[in-house]
Formats: structure tokens, C-alpha cells, sequence
């Protein structure tokens, strides 16, 4: 899928965590990749992250999923949305919608959540502290955006929902299958299903914040340290004050904590690692029975094409001669013909197999070990 007459540099420079942007139905031809009935199956699936909202304007109640199949039988004429999370991880149809926003950074893409609604369903108005871009799948919504929020903005009560007490709408759109609407972060919103069968794709993206960095480097850094490394100072002199804590003990501590931190290797490997980690770590893709390099090469011998699992993060990051190859949270040196495949690899969801038929043994190697990681796989015939 692509965006046709879609201006990139003037996307990111005039919109990108800017201000909002609607974009009229830009795909050549617009098909709505999902049926209700199996966004509906999803939610059931307890490996699947959803929600179901009822009711509006200001009194909504929260259901989480699982949900039982009889649910769905039982909603009623109340207004509903119901919200499932990463559902490009299951459905390969769903995942090509990603491909026309990849002038962002992959390791900036969290995942696309679709919703359902019936007439009159929403979340209510809120905001989030990523940007993400509304695909109106199937029937139509009204979309109203407001104010800048922040961390001060304040909140109805609501256990469930993050609901904005006050909204004050700037603009408002109807969109019918197929527009776009772009919504940076911290920029009140509120969509609204006019009538029944309304689908909404939303891709969303990640930003870290500064205090889940430090804490998860420092944690990731602590865990690895030897316990033998303390302060120490051999050249103690005597104080005039014992109570005062010297300037040179200072030094030499803020130096311990400090030159740790500083340390851009060993940063740029743990955010490789940090930011590829999966969304669900605790599902299994790992294959029924392990790949072996021999059945690598026989597949690649025949022409089967490799696939990356949708559910997969894969990033690579510049290192000396070569690159580091990152894929769910693993680490992977790949220089030489090594570096070819990862930068490969990570610019392609499908892999044609002759780029492969030369590459020495420790390209197979890599390809066995994340295919066995359930990473990647040889598609299979229909």
C-alpha cells in the first residue's frame, strides 16, 4: 500500500508534532482489510490485549478482554466501541498499512489498534503522548480536535479512561473510508461513530519518556555490575570537619555514576535491544519444530521467499566496520556479507531468496537463528 500525492517533506515539516492534519482518501484504491466478525474473534483471544467501552457522552463503563463470544450477542442498542491492541500482529493484511508511514523510523512505530463502534460510540475526548495517524476503515466518524494538554490538563474520574474534563474543540471532520487524520501528541481529541459499522485503523507510535529511559538503562547497567566496584580513596587525608562530605569524595563519586552513563556504546547496544523488544514478550512465535541450517539452505535452494513475522521488531544501528543487527530484543554483530543481509532485512518485510544463494555460512547461521526465534519465516504454499 502507498500514499499517492502525499508530500513527505512537507508532511514532517509543517505537521509532524505540530499541529493535526486531515488527509482526504489518498490511496490509489481503498479496501478495507479487516471484517468486524474477526476483529470481534480477536477479542476473545486472551493473548490479546482489548477493550470494550459503552455508553457516551460522559458515561462510559470499560470491559477488558478476553471477552466471551456471547458478549457480543448481548451489546444492545447502547452505543459500543470495541478496541483491540496490535492487531498487526495477527493479521499480515492489517500490517501493510504500516508500510506507507515508514518515513518514520521503525523503531518509533508501536503498533495499529482498530476499533469498532456502533452509532454514537466513542472513547470520549482525551489525548496521548504519541502521534498517531486515524484510517477510517469502514462507515464514517466525526473527529473533533482541540487544545495543547499536558501533564496539568485535568481529568474526569474514571478508573479506566484517561477523559478530559475540559475540550475545546478548533476543528471537526467527517471522515468516510479510506481518509487520514493526523493527530500529534497532546492534542485533545474526540471521535465520534456516525452510524453503525465504523472501523478505525490507528497507527501509533512510540515516545519514550526521559524518566522510562534512565530508569530502564540504570536498571539494565545495575545488572551487570560486579559488586567488588566501590568508592575508595587510598589518599585519605585528615578533615578539619568529619561531618563535611569532601569536594574530592564528591568528584570521585559523581565521576563512578556519570562515566557509567556516558558510555554511547554501551547505550546505543541497550537501546537497540530496549527499543526492539516485543510489545508482548510472553507470546510464543517460536516455530513447532526448529529450523536447521540445512533446511535454511534447501529453502533457499528452492525459492522460498523469507517473511518477518509482523509481531517482530527489527532495527540495526551503525558499529565500526559493520552493523549490530537488533531483532525482539536481541543482539546480532554482522559485518561483511553479514551486514548486507541485516541492513537488508530491516528495510524489507519479504526477502526474495537469490540475495541469499551466495552468502557464506554465517548469513544462514543468522537465518536459522531467527527463524528458530520465530522472527522470520519461509513462506509456505497456499
Amino acid at each position: 500500500m502507498t500514499l499517492d500525492h502525499f508530500d513527505v517533506a512537507l508532511f514532517l515539516r509543517d505537521y509532524w508534532q505540530k499541529k493535526p492534519l486531515l488527509i482526504r482518501n489518498p490511496w490509489s484504491q481503498w479496501i478495507n482489510p479487516l471484517d468486524p466478525d474477526e476483529l470481534a474473534g480477536l477479542a476473545c483471544e486472551p493473548e490479546v490485549e482489548s477493550r470494550l467501552v459503552i455508553g457516551a457522552q460522559g458515561s462510559w463503563a470499560v470491559e477488558h478482554g478476553p471477552l466471551a463470544e456471547a458478549r457480543f450477542a448481548k451489546l444492545g442498542q447502547e452505543p459500543s466501541t470495541l478496541l483491540v491492541q496490535a492487531v498487526d500482529h495477527h493479521v499480515p493484511q492489517v500490517a501493510e498499512l504500516i508500510a506507507p508511514f515508514r518515513f518514520i523510523p521503525d523503531w518509533r512505530i508501536d503498533d495499529i489498534m482498530v476499533s469498532y463502534a456502533t452509532d454514537g460510540g466513542g472513547v470520549g475526548p482525551h489525548f496521548d503522548q504519541y502521534d498517531v495517524f486515524l484510517i477510517q476503515g469502514n462507515g464514517r466518524r466525526r473527529w473533533r480536535v482541540g487544545q495543547l494538554c499536558d501533564a496539568d490538563s485535568p481529568l474526569l474520574p474514571h478508573e479506566d479512561l484517561r477523559l478530559l474534563a475540559n475540550f475545546d474543540a478548533t476543528d471537526e471532520w467527517l471522515l468516510e473510508p479510506g481518509d487520514i487524520l493526523y493527530v500529534p501528541p497532546r492534542i485533545a481529541h474526540d471521535g465520534v461513530a456516525v452510524g453503525d459499522d465504523c472501523m478505525t485503523y490507528s497507527v501509533g507510535f512510540r515516545a519514550p519518556s526521559r524518566s522510562e529511559l534512565i530508569a530502564h538503562y540504570v536498571d539494565d547497567m545495575v545488572a551487570a555490575m560486579d559488586d567488588d566496584d566501590r568508592y575508595c580513596d587510598p589518599e585519605l587525608a585528615q578533615q578539619s570537619n568529619p561531618g563535611e562530605i569532601s569536594a574530592k569524595a564528591l568528584a570521585t563519586l559523581h565521576h563512578m555514576v556519570c562515566a557509567t552513563l556516558a558510555d554511547p556504546q554501551r547505550f546505543a547496544r541497550w537501546f537497540g535491544e530496549y527499543s526492539t523488544t516485543p510489545k508482548y514478550p510472553e507470546v510464543d512465535w517460536t516455530p513447532d519444530e526448529p529450523v536447521s541450517i540445512e533446511e535454511v539452505r534447501l529453502h533457499l535452494a528452492n525459492g522460498t521467499t523469507l517473511v518477518r513475522n509482523p509481531a517482530s521488531r527489527f532495527s540495526f544501528i551503525q558499529a565500526g566496520t559493520g552493523v549490530d543487527l537488533f531483532v525482539d530484543g536481541r543482539s546480532f554483530p554482522c559485518r561483511d556479507e553479514c551486514e548486507a543481509f541485516a541492513r537488508k532485512i530491516c528495510a524489507e518485510s519479504r526477502l526474495v531468496p537469490g540475495v541469499l544463494l551466495s552468502r557464506p555460512d554465517s548469513v544462514h547461521l543468522l537465518v536459522m537463528q531467527l527463524a528458530n526465534h520465530g522472527a522470520i519465516a519461509f513462506e509456505q504454499d497456499d
